[in-house]
């Protein structure tokens, strides 16, 4: 008897885990691969087509529904099709599947298309072949995408663009798609030549891959007239029928069991983000009224210029060429940074010393702290992309003491801290510059961003990942908003000027 696979066994850690990254294949769980069908299928589709087929997720929940559907498909690796026949799937089913690269390869329209693409992160994509797919869809809509779209996104280009009229796709994507750089160029384009009938996404609970660093979505999208509205769907619970029912009724709106669905204009979809909750009102200032941010420094080599006390000890080096500073956000577990929990981190170990040249020459400089250099040219390190862009490469990147620090990649709730060890942060966190000097203003200010109300909005500004967590980019914390009742609360409104009062959102 043949055994069914129906779970993907995630490697934790090694080779494994990285070919695992490098070919971004993660299976769809049955109970959300039968609801894309069904959605696919609704009207009365005769064949599916699955651009990345794998271990065959969407041909199995196919076959409940009919044994009559034609499946098509393309796979890059032949070697995945061995898990699709172990799940059990007929070799006659896999009979229309091709071989090959899906974004290259000419393939006929269809009238329902469903995938779960390659999670590949812009950086796994070779150079040329980035530049390829930018020009394939810039020729074919006029846009260009930014160089951070992921594989992903061009499979949903790609696939959109081999709908029949009136054919309807399923995708599931990480959540990137709706929150990158790229995301306003790409949704531009879709909803003014397709019509998005619903966006589905999950709550943290019921994602359809726990332990998968992504925050994932279903959209289902038809060719035929943009509508001004769609449906907005949160799951709560993961494993069940909930929604395969809802799609199987028609989308409607409504609480149900492990489901809440909403309606939603796309300007506000598009604007708040369609893998976001919809925001009812939004009255407040944004954190660029208050503050500046920039991103901790980026040393190029962490473990030659980031160190120990012990470290500079066993090398014979002066501690008057490094600055404090802190690394890794996990150091940092409390709201407030003081000198003793830096004691604390030199006790355990860890680096809070960065060596700072700025300013020094070479030839001042003492013969040990020479020699600690010539070793870091043997290492190779004046030919890394990073410092061979220095004069001289080990010149590092100064950064003002930011009175607050911000740990803008994580799963904890409180994510700004109060500064008063005094350090620069490295790339784990942003520097947070007050506009005012006043002690008063950055405590009240460093109050009101760790208020619930205001750490609520971080993720309207943010891209969201597995778990939870989420990345704040500099420019995106500066959007952040500061509700009006925290800045009144927290005595804010008067450092504002009266024009800023009056520009309220």
């Amino acid at each position: 008897m043949t055994k069914l696979v129906y779970h993907q066994k995630l490697p934790r850690g090694g080779r494994a885990r990285e070919g695992l990254r490098e070919k971004g294949q993660f299976w769809t769980p049955p109970w959300v691969a039968k609801a894309m069908v069904a959605y696919a299928l609704a009207e009365g589709a005769v064949s599916l087509f699955d651009p990345a087929v794998g271990a065959g997720a969407f041909f199995r929940a196919a076959r409940t529904f009919s044994r009559d559907i034609k499946l098509r498909g393309v796979e890059l690796y032949e070697n995945a099709l061995e898990a699709a026949r172990e799940a059990g799937i007929a070799q006659s089913d896999l009979a229309g599947v091709r071989i090959g690269d899906f974004l290259q390869m000419p393939l006929e329209c269809c009238p329902a298309i469903i995938g779960n693409p390659p999670y590949l992160r812009h950086h796994r994509i070779s150079k040329k072949k980035k530049v390829f797919l930018q020009n394939a869809f810039l020729k074919q809509s006029g846009i260009k995408l930014d160089g951070r779209a992921g594989l992903h996104v061009y499979f949903l280009i790609h696939a959109l663009r081999l709908l029949e009229e009136n054919g309807r796709l399923a995708f599931i994507l990480p959540a990137d798609v709706c929150e990158g750089v790229f995301s306003s160029a790409l949704f531009t384009w879709l909803t003014r030549n397709y019509c998005i009938d619903a966006v589905i996404t999950f709550d943290a609970s019921a994602t359809p891959f726990p332990g998968v660093d992504t925050n994932p979505i279903v959209l289902l999208v038809r060719k035929a007239q943009p509508a001004s509205t769609f449906k907005w769907c949160l799951c709560h619970r993961e494993g069940q029928d909930d929604l395969v029912r809802w799609v199987e009724r028609g989308l409607r709106c409504g609480k149900y069991n492990g489901l809440e669905v909403f309606q939603r204009s796309v300007d506000e979809g598009l604007g708040t983000g369609l893998s976001r909750a919809p925001l009812t009102k939004r009255e407040g200032y944004p954190f660029s009224k208050f503050a500046r941010t920039m991103r901790g420094i980026a040393t190029g080599e962490n473990d030659f210029f980031f160190l120990t006390r012990q470290q500079i000890s066993d090398a014979n080096l002066s501690e008057e060429y490094f600055v404090r500073a802190v690394g890794r956000t996990r150091d940092v577990p409390e709201e407030i940074l003081d000198k003793a929990q830096l004691d604390r981190l030199d006790a355990a170990g860890r680096p809070t010393f960065l060596l700072s040249l700025a300013g020094h020459a070479m030839p001042t400089l003492p013969g040990s702290l020479k020699r600690y250099l010539t070793r870091g040219v043997r290492m190779g390190l004046p030919n890394r992309a990073l410092l061979r862009q220095r004069k001289p490469w080990y010149r590092m990147e100064s950064r003002p003491v930011p009175p607050i620090l911000f740990a803008y990649l994580g799963r904890r709730n409180t994510r700004f801290i109060r500064n008063c060890a005094g350090v620069v942060p490295l790339t784990g966190f942003l520097c947070v510059y007050p506009l005012s000097t006043s002690r008063h203003f950055t405590d009240s200010l460093f109050g009101a961003l760790n208020d619930p109300r205001t750490l609520a909005n971080l993720s309207y500004v943010g891209k969201s990942y597995g778990g939870g967590a989420l990345k704040v980019e500099p420019r995106a914390l500066e959007r952040l908003i500061l509700p009006s009742a925290v800045v009144r609360a927290y005595g804010l409104e008067q450092f504002l000027s009266a024009q800023q009062v009056e520009l309220a959102l």
